[in-house]
């Protein structure tokens, strides 16, 4: 009898159902562990939910700031006295019935993917019992909802459990006014005045979408901007954008406590300001879901911030223990996630494997515009740990962003002197998430600007700006454009 190797995987995210169709693909017996359905945060409660309330925000921005410079007349019989009024607004609570329900569309659909490939499914929450076993087996238990437990014996175990939302001590979420990212999907009227605290990626993504959706927005940033851990081009953009807007960015002001008082919420900033709104909105990063899962007893090292400690190929310090996604810390994406969790089975199961690569990740920042970066960035030449020449065009010379009206954003990219290979980039455009695809190919196949220079583009498209940005660091002897 042929000998199946068994696979354990906690938590359902992308990092987990992605390992479960490899393993799975590859003769594995699988059984995934969850606890509140395939897909995990990423897919429940973050990154499908807010893209898709972003995607009608987007139609906002667009309809707002574009139809009257294309010519576009809106047949209204709002009063002379009222014709500053928003021409279209929005059903939030319409909005948000239709995120929840694509949410858990896509949960299913993944689900009925993961058992099709001939994995289980358990639904609870599992733990690791003490170390390995003298053949190298690994117990997890399991207990679900009713306090059952079962105990699984696995060759290998898989932690993808993810994250969830900090919390300030003294602005605890109450989900009707205080709000975390994964509680906004529960409103039914739109915020009149939202206060935002934290400027990083999430926070800048919903700033900007409860703008557009017609929310007055005060966005309170700890540090000198938004999105610090950006581009600082690409951020100067936004926040200019943003501010143009409407939107009221405080900078250098972090925010010490969150209270109701009534209807409204008081957040008291650590100058001693207090700023009123509506709602409040706390994004300020997010804690690793590896409390409690006797990690540490079973020889997984922990770091400080309670990440687990991984190598390039998803392994932790326990044998047979691997990890991937956001408890790993290694980068908050679900595209990293699954890549993590992919070659940790094929690294377990023998098969060919390359390890993680981090300067081939490409990133999106789901603003409007867009930021969307790969490889190296800005930071990395400016301090010194790569040599590479740097040309920025803004996309106001590209005739297609004319034609739309376009008037923010550019493409920035970084090539190694002397041989031209492109090791970065950055656009800022309405859908930067697409155009940075053949950046990313070639960061990651080590082609020349002079290759990217060479492939030709349909006139007019946005795409030509990476063209044009190719020929010039192609002719360019040396220095940089800013």
């Amino acid at each position: 009898m042929e000998y199946v190797t068994r696979i354990v995987i906690i938590g359902g995210g992308p990092g987990g159902y992605e390992a479960a169709l490899v393993a799975a693909q590859l003769g594995a017996e699988v059984t995934v562990v969850d606890a509140d359905g395939l897909g995990g945060a990423s897919v429940l409660t973050d990154c499908v939910p807010s893209k898709t309330l972003i995607a009608t925000a987007e139609v906002m921005t667009t309809f707002d700031s574009s139809y009257e410079e294309l010519g576009i007349i809106v047949a209204d019989d709002t009063p002379p006295m009222e014709q500053a009024a928003r021409v279209v607004g929005v059903d939030l609570g319409k909005v948000n019935r239709r995120v929840k329900r694509l949410a858990l569309a896509q949960s299913h659909d993944i689900t009925a993917s993961v058992t099709r490939a001939g994995a289980r499914v358990m639904r609870g929450r599992g733990r690791l019992e003490g170390m390995q076993a003298l053949d190298g087996s690994r117990k997890v238990v399991v207990r679900a909802a009713d306090g059952s437990e079962e105990t699984l014996t696995a060759d290998a175990v898989l932690i993808a459990t993810g994250g969830h939302p900090r919390e300030l001590p003294d602005a605890r979420p109450d989900g009707e006014r205080i709000l975390n990212w994964t509680q906004v999907y529960d409103l039914n009227e739109l915020p009149e005045e939202l206060i935002v605290v934290g400027s990083g990626v999430t926070g800048a993504e919903f700033a900007g979408a409860y703008q557009a959706l017609g929310s007055r927005v005060t966005l309170v940033s700890s540090r000198d901007r938004v999105l610090p851990g950006e581009d600082p081009d690409a951020a100067a953009v936004l926040e200019d954008v943003f501010r143009r807007r409407g939107m009221n960015v405080m900078a250098r002001s972090r925010a010490q406590s969150a209270k109701r008082v009534g209807d409204r919420v008081e957040v008291t900033l650590a100058d001693g300001r207090v700023i009123t709104g509506s709602h409040c909105l706390m994004a300020v990063g997010a804690i690793p879901n590896s409390a409690g899962m006797g990690l540490e007893e079973a020889g997984v090292r922990l770091r400080d911030s309670g990440h687990i400690w991984t190598d390039k190929v998803s392994r932790t310090t326990a044998p047979g223990v691997y990890a991937a996604g956001d408890v790993t810390g290694v980068f908050a994406l679900a595209s990293v996630a699954a890549m993590q969790g992919r070659i940790a089975m094929y690294h377990f199961l023998g098969d060919a494997v390359a390890p993680l690569n981090l300067k081939t990740v490409s990133s999106n920042v789901f603003t409007d515009p867009e930021i969307a970066t790969v490889g190296y960035s800005q930071a990395d030449v400016d301090g010194g740990k790569i040599d590479a020449r740097v040309v920025k065009l803004p996309l106001l010379r590209n005739p297609r962003a004319k034609m739309q009206g376009i008037r923010d954003g550019f493409v920035k990219i970084f090539c190694r002197p002397g041989t031209g290979i492109v090791v970065g980039g950055v656009v800022v455009a309405p859908r930067a998430s697409e155009l940075i695809h053949p950046i990313s190919i070639a960061v990651d196949n080590n082609m020349t600007v002079e290759q990217i220079a060479n492939a030709f583009t349909v006139y007019p498209s946005l795409s030509g700006s990476i063209a044009e940005v190719a020929r010039q660091l192609h002719t360019r002897k040396a220095g940089a454009e800013g």
